[in-house]
């Protein structure tokens, strides 16, 4: 049995490890805390469900990505924020517990979101009619990767606080160096498919991930938020769960092109959100 052939199993297993890592760090009092900074949440899930989309079209338009690429950078832009968003956010003065609220927020609604997003983009750019089913079997294999994970990981968390505090960072680790490790070997196992495409879709999904960050940065400072939410939403709505959108596209669409987009950025944002980063504390420096 070839690798590829076992990717999307890995990949939902890997996915699975990520989210019961996210629900060690998350308790009730996450979603409550929401309550004390309104206006940043409907920000956030404003551009989450409206603006990364509609950004994410003109920049097909723009830079005529072709369409199976097309796809899968609107998949990319409908999944949500990842976990390295939480890492990012820390390392450079976010408000942490908002990111983590958001991501699960964010990743409940994207349960819907996600296919609809997809089965449009599909319809539009693809016109194969293969689409993201709605049907009860894949919304139950989606929930069961995402949503159940996150709730056993919350369950644990509230009758083991301990142990949920000493594993939070070990899981955190782990499930980094679990994904890298595959994003790793796909990207070497299929480095002719990355480079031939690269010329294709690279410059879009770097686009796409710098108009993210930006977007979320300086429309929250406009917005009247201070400059740790307006940090936190940037890398939220600017880091995706490329992992999630690699499963959708090799498990659920049985199409490796439309992993492409996800795995270069995959890559490419570490490279961006450290960039983007040093640019945020720069701004803070200059601005004491």
């Amino acid at each position: 049995m070839s690798f590829i052939s076992l990717l999307p199993t890995l990949l939902l297993v890997a996915l699975a490890l990520v989210m019961f890592g996210l629900g060690l760090s998350l308790s009730l009092d996450d979603f409550k805390r929401l309550l004390n900074h309104p206006r940043a949440v409907v920000l956030a899930l404003v551009l989450q469900a409206v603006l990364l989309p509609v950004a994410c079209y003109a920049l097909i338009m723009l830079l005529k990505v072709p369409p199976v690429f097309a796809v899968g950078l609107m998949l990319l832009a409908a999944s949500p924020g990842g976990v390295s968003a939480n890492l990012f956010s820390h390392l450079f003065g976010g408000n942490v517990a908002m990111n983590i609220s958001l991501t699960a927020i964010n990743t409940l609604l994207s349960i819907i979101s996600l296919p609809l997003i997809a089965n449009w983009a599909i319809n539009t750019f693809a016109k194969t009619g293969q689409v993201v089913p709605l049907q009860l079997g894949k919304v139950l294999e989606v929930i069961g990767v995402v949503l159940i994970p996150v709730v056993i990981g919350m369950v644990v968390n509230r009758r083991a606080p301990g142990f949920s505090l000493r594993m939070e960072r070990p899981m955190k680790i782990f499930s980094a160096l679990v994904l890298a490790s595959f994003a790793l070997i796909a990207i070497a196992r299929e480095w002719d498919a990355l480079v031939a495409s690269f010329a294709s879709i690279g410059p879009a999904v770097i686009v796409f991930n710098l108009v993210s960050l930006l977007a979320g940065y300086y429309l929250s400072l406009w917005a009247g938020l201070e400059k740790s939410l307006a940090t936190a939403i940037s890398f939220e709505i600017g880091i995706h769960n490329s992992t999630l959108a690699i499963y959708i596209a090799l498990s659920v669409l049985n199409n490796f092109q439309l992993a492409l987009p996800a795995a270069i950025y995959s890559v490419s944002m570490y490279i961006t959100a450290t960039l983007f980063g040093l640019l945020v504390l720069r701004r803070s420096g200059t601005s004491q």
